[in-house]
């Protein structure tokens, strides 16, 4: 059985495509920019984000981020074991601020400003359960869409602005910062495209500027964050480090995603940076170092591209399914490896499950091709949710402790 998911376009993309496309490599130049708290972007085409249309998760109201999150227990190798009942924090001690990955179907190369189904799959699956931690902020942006990274690799490429995204993204954190944040503690969550997103706004707007104290983490994820070899610091960000505590705040957690077995190839599109330095890797289960169990949320309906799982291996837990997620037991657990010029988180799915004929669904074909370079892309963030929300918790505490 094959356990993948089939998503077709990603077959034609290159790294360097995706990264001309999607925003600047890690170690890109900073903008210049000058000594004040807040840039804004200028301009006829510069989004309203005082419009609350212009966001996918806002606190207070019913939204994008006010769905169903109960989750299908299960103990090891798929036996199920009771339902496990989401509740959002009442009164949040600090914010998140999120920016979604590349998903758009909008068929121009920047998407709209309408939020489409897939645009709130993605909060469902990726940031709504932070909600038991932290108020939510999610803005649209004007991401570059799959259409506009295919049409790079056509002979009509569209005219993507990988730029109107990220003044997007900056409009948006200037105007939470102006109106909404208050001094609070604020953690970013960002995958793929939106991690870089938010890995330029991070280091252009944020670290060694006043605003930096009020980061209590930024969770980057399947994007290739860069620092020297053996190092903490440097490379993409000059102040900001590498999480190595649940209880360190101010710092980053960073990885790109494979299968123990299929580790990142030499064209693979994550974990291997060529400026000399190596792609970062915070295990979320065992910050410290070592491997850990993962503790997994993985959607039952469908994958992060909307697609069923009818055929790919975790079909047989998601049809035990009573919720719209599932939470197995130790399906899988991770350690950081460097191997062959490349450092990734390296997934290992728990015998118990496969003897079960149970897996996850994160892999990619391009027809009947795996497509080993993406690794297992598709479930970075939900394959351990758990731990990165245990994380936010211990570094909202940490962050309140230390003062302001």
């Amino acid at each position: 059985m094959r356990q993948a998911a089939s998503f077709a376009w990603l077959g034609a993309l290159t790294a360097a495509a995706v990264l001309a496309a999607c925003g600047s490599t890690p170690n890109a130049p900073a903008a210049s920019t000058n000594s004040t708290a807040v840039a804004v972007s200028t301009g006829a085409d510069r989004n309203q984000y005082a419009n609350a249309d212009s966001w996918l998760c806002l606190p207070g109201r019913t939204d994008a981020c006010s769905v169903n999150l109960d989750a299908a227990l299960f103990e090891r190798g798929g036996t199920p074991a009771g339902r496990e009942t989401y509740r959002a924090a009442a009164s949040a001690p600090i914010d998140c601020f999120y920016v979604y990955p590349t998903i758009s179907n909008d068929p121009t190369p920047n998407s709209d400003m309408i939020a489409g189904p897939e645009e709130k799959r993605t909060v469902e699956h990726q940031l709504a359960r932070f909600g038991s931690e932290c108020r939510l902020f999610a803005p649209i942006y004007r991401q570059v869409t799959i259409k506009g990274l295919l049409s790079r690799l056509t002979g009509q490429p569209m005219a993507i602005d990988p730029q109107l995204a990220y003044r997007d993204v900056l409009d948006a954190w200037n105007y939470y910062l102006q109106h909404d944040n208050q001094g609070r503690g604020v953690v970013l969550i960002g995958h793929s495209q939106g991690a870089r997103m938010l890995s330029d706004l991070l280091r252009q707007q944020i670290e060694g500027r006043p605003v930096q104290k009020q980061l209590v983490s930024a969770l980057l994820i399947g994007t290739n964050v860069s620092v020297p070899p053996g190092k903490d610091v440097g490379g993409t960000f000059k102040q900001v480090p590498l999480c190595r505590s649940p209880g360190q705040a101010g710092c980053v957690v960073s990885y790109v995603s494979f299968r123990d077995r299929l580790p990142p190839p030499a064209n693979s599109l994550f974990g291997r940076v060529t400026d000399g330095n190596q792609v970062a890797c915070t295990n979320p289960a065992a910050l410290a170092g070592g491997r850990g169990v993962l503790h997994s949320y993985l959607p039952v309906r469908t994958n992060l591209t909307g697609q069923p799982h009818d055929k790919t291996g975790f079909a047989a837990l998601a049809r035990k399914a009573d919720a719209p997620f599932a939470s197995p037991q130790a399906i899988a657990s991770a350690e950081c490896v460097q191997r062959d010029n490349a450092s990734y988180l390296s997934v290992s799915i728990d015998p118990a499950y496969t003897a079960a004929g149970i897996d996850v669904a994160g892999d990619l074909y391009y027809g009947d091709r795996l497509l080993q370079e993406w690794g297992l892309h598709l479930v970075d963030v939900e394959l351990a949710q758990g731990n990165l929300i245990g994380i936010v918790r211990q570094q909202a505490q940490a962050w309140a402790a230390r003062g302001r």
